[in-house]
């Protein structure tokens, strides 16, 4: 099996974060969103992969050669951003088996080992998460055994409370790229461009059955207010840490936090759901539900709902910030 994973996109709604780094690239958890991922990739024995580059291509293919020696990897560009089915129609000369395909603006629970022992009966599996606010997502219908019947983008009736998270295992990817070849030759979406689940809905209207999936958890990661929850789900978990290798000194921690070796803390208050990355500086400071990146220097701030970029430099802020790499801020009172 190999894996397909678009990266090629701007990701305008991370900015200023996403104007120097690709947004896979964009940390959360001390890590990069993608880093996630990969991982669960190789360990599942993917190890053959397709990305489908375009913005910033060439940092998100440093990242993965430097970080990820061992992934047999395949870059393809994206020239124009025409949509998620022109994205995965690129990666086609490298399919010759079944596909994972996964959009990485979200980290995800889900137990991918179904797909090895999938009834020969289905087509592939769409992976969907049970949600109240139904109206915000695209959602998938299905029927009484759980086959995908439609999607449909932001329903104003509750058809179905099943999310799409952008997570999908294709067995028949000749029919997969027949419906993809239909969509490309058809008119453009609402938004101008061609979308993969078109493609999907192709594929089960020429009698290709799509399991649905369910996912325990579903982590977005494409917002700022998103990428600081899904912070807080981290470091409440499994990657809470204080490192024997960080000071603090005349401070109080309040866990859930994340801070990592090499930071200083210097009389001030940090947590819940703060991390803060290595070499980070912070000095008479409030931090609650932070995000601070390597090397940072925050002093004399009482900042909450924030992520404040590597080596930034903010004297005096207050309330809400969102400043990218290398800012410089200062507030006086």
């Amino acid at each position: 099996m190999k894996a397909i994973i678009p990266l090629a996109g701007k990701g305008t709604r991370l900015r200023p974060h996403t104007l120097t780094t690709p947004k896979p690239l964009v940390h959360v958890g001390g890590r990069p969103v993608m880093s996630y991922i990969l991982d669960e990739l190789l360990e599942l024995g993917i190890d053959e992969m397709v990305f489908v580059v375009g913005y910033l291509q060439d940092v998100a293919r440093d990242y993965i050669a430097r970080e990820y020696p061992q992934i047999r990897a395949h870059f393809v560009v994206q020239e124009v951003q025409d949509g998620t089915a022109g994205a995965i129609k690129l990666a086609e000369p490298w399919v010759d088996d079944d596909v994972l395909i996964l959009f990485v603006d979200t980290l995800f629970e889900a137990d991918l080992s179904v797909t090895g022992a999938l009834d020969p009966q289905w087509a592939g599996v769409i992976w969907a998460k049970e949600v109240e606010d139904y109206q915000r997502f695209g959602v998938i219908v299905t029927d009484e055994d759980g086959a995908m019947t439609r999607i449909v983008e932001k329903p104003s009736e509750p058809i179905s409370r099943l999310a799409n998270i952008g997570l999908y295992y294709i067995r028949d990817t000749t029919l997969l790229f027949e419906g993809i070849n239909h969509v490309l030759a058809s008119e453009k979406g609402a938004s101008g461009e061609y979308y993969l689940t078109d493609a999907f809905q192709y594929m089960v209207d020429r009698g290709g059955r799509i399991r649905t999936a369910p996912v325990a958890g579903w982590y977005d990661c494409g917002k700022v207010d998103a990428l600081l929850e899904t912070n807080a789900w981290l470091v409440g978990g499994g990657r809470a840490l204080v490192s024997d290798e960080a000071r603090i000194s005349g401070s109080e921690v309040d866990e859930p936090v994340r801070i990592e070796a090499g930071v200083r803390v210097k009389d001030s208050r940090i947590g819940p759901n703060v991390t803060l990355e290595a070499g980070a500086r912070v000095e008479n400071s409030t931090l609650r539900d932070c995000i601070v990146g390597a090397g940072a220097h925050l002093r004399d701030c009482r900042i909450h709902d924030s992520i404040v970029g590597p080596q930034s430099e903010l004297l005096g802020a207050r309330g809400i910030v969102n400043a990218g790499p290398h800012t410089r801020m200062v507030v006086d009172d």
